[in-house]
């Protein structure tokens, strides 16, 4: 039997304290949750960013 392969999938790395989609990337499935401090232009300063799928 063939291993199957994992596609990337894209997720969304959304803001926690404004909400907004800043970020985008590809990263195979599975794993825990991306938690990244990341620069919101917005607020105009770095903040914590969650992994979201749309």
């Amino acid at each position: 039997m063939a291993k199957s392969k994992k596609k990337a999938e894209t997720i969304f790395l959304v803001c926690e304290e404004t909400g907004q989609y800043n970020y985008s990337l590809k990263r195979k499935p599975g794993g825990e949750k991306l938690r990244l401090k990341k620069y919101n232009a917005s607020l105009r300063k770095h903040t914590w960013h969650v992994e979201k799928k749309k």
